[in-house]
C-alpha cells in the first residue's frame, strides 16, 4: 500500500491503494514499521507523505471492514490507526504532508500527524466519521483542536463540515496552498530546507514544541529547553555549525 524511496536526506512515502488510497490494517502497520525504520536511518532528515494520483491523498478507513459491526475488529483497527499516526507524529525527522486531493477521515488524521501540511488548491478535508455512526480514532479529536481551535474542530467533527484548501489555510489546518499538481514538489523543497539543519537540534526542537500540546507545565518545559540547548554543545556539530556560519559556507553535519 505504501511505496517509499529515499533520495538524499528525504524519504518519500506514497499512499497507493486505488481507487481512493484508503487505509486497511496491513497498510497502517506498514506505515508504523516504515516510520520506525526511518527513525533509525541517520541519512533521513525529512519525510514527505503524499497520495497516489491526482484526486485522493487518502479517503481514510476502508469502511467495508466495518460493515459487519464486529467489535473485535473495530478495536484492532483503532489500535492500528493510533499506533501508526502516533508513530508518524513522534517521528524523529521532520514530516511534511503533500495533500494532493481529498483527505477524509483517517486520511486527514494522517496529515494531522505530520509536522507541516501543504495542500493543493482543489483539496477537500473533513472528519466525517460521525455521519456513518463512528468517530475519529486516529488521534483526530486531540490533534485537530490543537491546530485549529476547539470551535473549528467541533464544527468539522460535529456538523460534518468539509473545508476547502483556502479555508484550511485560513484556520491553520494547513500551512501552504499551491496549485494542483504542485504539492509534492513544494513539500520536497521544504524537506530540502529541513535537511540543512543539524539533525539533533531539529529533533530536540520538535520534541520541545510537542510538550505544549502534551500539557507539560511551562516552567519545567522551559527548564528542559535550556538543558537541551546546553546538551547541544556536547558534540562537534555545534562547533561546525557556528564555524560554517562565520565562514559563510554550508555546514557538514556529522550527526552527533
Amino acid at each position: 500500500m505504501i511505496e517509499h524511496l529515499i533520495d538524499g536526506h528525504t524519504a518519500r512515502l506514497t499512499l497507493k491503494r486505488p481507487p481512493a488510497n484508503a487505509f486497511h490494517a496491513e497498510g497502517l502497520e506498514q506505515l508504523r514499521q516504515l516510520v520506525a525504520t526511518l527513525n533509525d536511518d541517520a541519512r533521513v532528515r525529512a519525510i514527505v507523505i503524499t497520495g497516489d494520483g491526482p484526486k485522493f491523498f487518502s479517503a481514510g478507513a476502508d469502511l467495508n471492514g466495518f460493515a459487519d459491526g464486529d467489535r473485535a475488529n473495530a478495536r484492532h483497527m483503532a489500535q492500528r490507526f493510533g499506533a501508526a499516526f502516533e508513530a508518524l507524529q513522534n517521528a524523529r525527522p521532520v514530516v511534511i504532508a503533500a495533500i494532493n486531493g481529498y483527505a477524509m477521515g483517517g486520511g486527514l488524521e494522517c496529515a494531522l500527524a505530520c509536522d507541516i501540511r501543504i495542500a493543493e488548491e482543489h483539496a477537500q478535508m473533513a472528519l466525517p466519521e460521525a455521519a456513518v455512526g463512528l468517530l475519529p480514532c486516529g488521534c483526530g479529536t486531540q490533534t485537530l483542536p490543537w491546530l485549529v481551535g476547539e470551535g473549528w474542530a467541533k464544527r468539522m467533527i460535529l456538523t460534518n463540515e468539509r473545508v476547502d484548501a483556502a479555508t484550511a489555510l485560513r484556520i491553520g489546518l494547513v500551512e501552504e496552498v499551491v496549485p494542483a499538481g504542485q504539492s509534492l514538489q513544494a513539500a520536497l523543497r521544504l524537506a530540502e530546507r529541513a535537511a540543512t539543519l543539524r539533525p539533533r537540534a531539529a529533533a530536540d526542537s520538535k520534541r520541545l514544541v510537542h510538550l505544549a500540546r502534551e500539557g507539560v507545565a511551562r516552567a519545567p518545559a522551559l527548564a528542559l529547553e535550556r538543558e537541551r540547548f546546553v546538551d547541544l554543545f556536547d558534540g562537534e556539530d555545534q562547533r561546525e555549525g557556528v564555524s560554517a556560519f562565520l565562514q559563510k559556507r554550508a555546514p557538514q553535519w556529522r550527526g552527533d
